[in-house]
């Protein structure tokens, strides 16, 4: 909505639309909460050390660093009505790649490279890398085509759409191991090798990506440039020129910046809750360290419902500030990722398996945070010029910190005295970090 509270020149949309707009967005979901929830445990059964994690988790971001803005930048300037349109030929590629590494990450273990080689490690760092990069580029068409084609008076429906399926395809991911093995799929296998109710998981969540994304594919109709031109009210020529992305960061709202800086201590804490958690809860709760043991593979189990008990928190926490007014925006946003900040540090103290239910409720309110305030408010001051790009090199506010946080993990875990859960005590003080941050916002919005 821009400054007048005026609607933009883009038509009503149909609700069906805007459904089919988002619906592949369950799948990409549900290949990003495979990756990020299962891909500590997978390589630590490869035999990775546990200290030397960090550089397992520097690849995909640094990856993301520059696909997400070349895809921002070149699906600008696509026009394949063949192949969809404008956004959706990358979604197409996207998860054609995306499928190909689900089915080859999680047997990585039965190619007999052995365990704690460099040959298996590097296979699945590559695996990993591939994965995040392909779905990232499948990612990015739904939230741009969402910029390109509905309107202001539309798009909080949209994006409340967008978020429930996302965090949706996020309980199911996160629930297939546990609810594999409770269907009695094994839950441990020979040492180096991934149990089969992981390989499993990977295969349903593959199958669900091809399934979603083709419903968006063949549903969406997306606008010609003459027609996005018209609606959007800027010259067919404007996103062919002027794409430099240095010159686009030059000049972008202050507000990119100022939210960029509040995603940097918010996805320290992520990254660090990706890597440490399931190595924190296996010695806190089950008190087992070894990554073949029984307990330490029924803790990588448990992070799963974890992960989902936090998505399905960040579902009814959206609808929550999805009722804040505008104005209210940093203060829904800050006192969000504050209680994410007190989930994540209580994993240091909690030795009780319930009790972390309640650490995961709290992270997922600020994870709700983070999927809906950074994109409105940076949105909110574009106009329709370069948007992709833009929304591309935003992005970077989420790989950037990745890389950085895992970086410092190599000197940060050996002052820890390599403690994973006081690594989560970390995430925590960089979650009240983030949340002083938003203080410093000053939100504006495109005339």
């Amino acid at each position: 909505m821009n400054k007048n509270n005026e609607v933009s020149g883009l038509p009503k949309l149909a609700k069906s639309i805007i459904w089919m707009i988002n619906f592949g967005y369950l799948g990409i979901q549900i290949a990003f909460t495979l990756e990020t929830s299962q891909m500590s445990r997978i390589f630590q059964t490869l035999g990775a050390d546990p200290t030397k994690l960090g550089w397992f988790f520097i690849l995909p971001p640094l990856a993301g660093l520059v696909v997400q803005p070349a895809i921002g930048s070149l699906s600008d300037k696509t026009w394949a009505p063949k192949l969809g349109g404008r956004r959706l030929p990358y979604l197409l590629i996207g998860m054609i790649f995306a499928v190909v590494m689900m089915l080859l990450l999680p047997n990585i273990g039965n190619f007999g490279l052995g365990y704690g080689s460099i040959e298996a490690l590097v296979f699945g760092a590559i695996a990993i890398a591939i994965l995040d990069v392909a779905a990232n580029m499948a990612m990015q068409p739904f939230k741009m085509m969402i910029g390109d084609m509905v309107n202001d008076e539309q798009k909080s429906y949209a994006y409340g759409i967008q978020s429930m399926l996302s965090n949706s395809g996020a309980v199911i991911a996160a629930f297939f191991p546990f609810l594999l093995t409770v269907l009695g799929v094994a839950n441990t296998a020979e040492k180096g090798v991934v149990p089969q109710s992981v390989v499993i998981s990977f295969y349903v969540g593959a199958v669900i990506l091809v399934i979603t994304s083709l419903l968006t594919v063949t549903k969406v109709h997306e606008y010609d440039p003459k027609t996005y031109a018209r609606y959007h009210g800027i010259k067919e020529e404007d996103n062919k020129k002027d794409g430099n992305w240095f010159v686009l960061l030059k000049h972008a709202p202050k507000v990119f910046w100022e939210v960029s800086l509040v995603q940097l201590f918010c996805w320290f804490s992520f990254q660090y809750l990706s890597t440490y958690a399931t190595g924190a809860i296996a010695k806190n709760v089950w008190r087992a360290v070894d990554p073949a043991s029984s307990g330490y593979q029924l803790a990588g189990n448990w992070f799963g419902v974890l992960t989902a008990v936090q998505s399905i928190a960040a579902v009814i926490w959206s609808y929550v500030l999805a009722k804040v007014p505008n104005d209210h925006h940093k203060l829904g946003y800050g006192i969000s990722l504050l209680l994410g900040a007190v989930g994540y540090g209580s994993i240091f103290f909690v030795h009780s398996q319930n009790l972390l239910i309640l650490s995961f409720v709290l992270i997922g309110m600020s994870w709700a945070a983070m999927n809906t305030y950074p994109l409105t408010m940076v949105s909110n001051a574009l106009s329709g010029k370069h948007m992709g790009t833009y929304l591309g090199l935003f992005n970077c506010s989420i790989c950037l910190p990745q890389i950085i946080a895992s970086l410092l993990s190599f000197v940060l875990f050996p002052l820890m005295k390599y403690s994973m859960p006081a690594m989560m005590l970390t995430a925590g003080v960089s979650g009240i970090l983030a949340a002083v941050c938003v203080l410093f916002i000053k939100e504006t919005y495109q005339n």
